[in-house]
């Protein structure tokens, strides 16, 4: 089934109830208005994903693919037990390091995009070594962002350049302390259409030679790495 307004309203009044029990006693309702539509939109976008990358991970259950609704408190005890905002990301790996291609949803917004939350220090650095060689795999993805207009690079930049000598178009990616393309919708109404699949796997069609070079800037990261614990005493 596709999201509704049911699918956001049932994790607004979720995340006001904050009980355990009343999410039992409700969990037909999440599996039925969260957790299938997801794992409808999953199925949708598979065949497609393989296409960009056949080693992509896409398993469409919570604490999988597809995120939990609830919190793991040990983290923060005093936050509340449960979100109202759900995402899947689709990678190599969970834990490896892999950049990924992903969605969420809450009542308050709606987005996606293509990289990491926070890219691994060697990963960074092995990124800017593509770009400032000009490696193949970088000039691909310059050429591919600059030629479409759907994500922005999300701004984790420095405050002080530095690469002052750089052009500002290289700067924007290399004054980065990590790596994300983001795509943010104005309304919520995408959500609920039956084109929301065909319109992601478009978009991350396009984001798809960023990707590549991001796997590229992890392959040479973890190389470089690999180089250094070899040389230790």
């Amino acid at each position: 089934m596709p999201f509704t307004e049911d699918t956001l309203d049932f994790m607004s009044l979720n995340r006001a109830m904050n009980s355990r029990e009343w999410f039992r006693e409700h969990h037909d309702e999440y599996e039925r208005l969260v957790v299938a539509p997801i794992a409808e939109l999953l199925a949708q976008l598979t065949p497609g994903m393989a296409r960009i990358d056949p080693e992509l991970v896409i398993i469409p259950r919570p604490g999988k693919s597809v995120s939990r609704l609830w919190r793991d408190t040990r983290r923060g005890p005093e936050l509340p037990l449960y979100r109202d905002v759900m995402w899947f990301d689709l990678k190599r790996g969970k834990y490896a390091g892999y950049p990924g291609f992903w969605f969420e949803f809450s009542p308050r917004a709606l987005r996606w995009g293509c990289g990491w939350y926070q890219a691994e220090p060697e990963t960074v650095a092995a990124a800017r070594e593509l770009i400032l060689g000009g490696s193949a795999a970088w000039l691909a993805a310059l050429g591919a962002f600059k030629s479409q207009t759907a994500f922005v690079l999300e701004d984790t930049r420095y405050k002080r350049t530095r690469h002052p000598d750089a052009p500002e178009e290289l700067r924007a990616w290399l004054d980065q302390r990590s790596f994300c393309l983001i795509h943010e919708e104005k309304s919520l109404d995408a959500l609920y259409s039956p084109g929301l699949a065909a319109r992601l796997l478009r978009d991350f069609e396009l984001a798809a030679p960023v990707y590549r070079f991001f796997l590229a800037a992890r392959a040479a990261g973890q190389a470089a790495e690999g180089q250094k614990i070899a040389l230790r005493p």
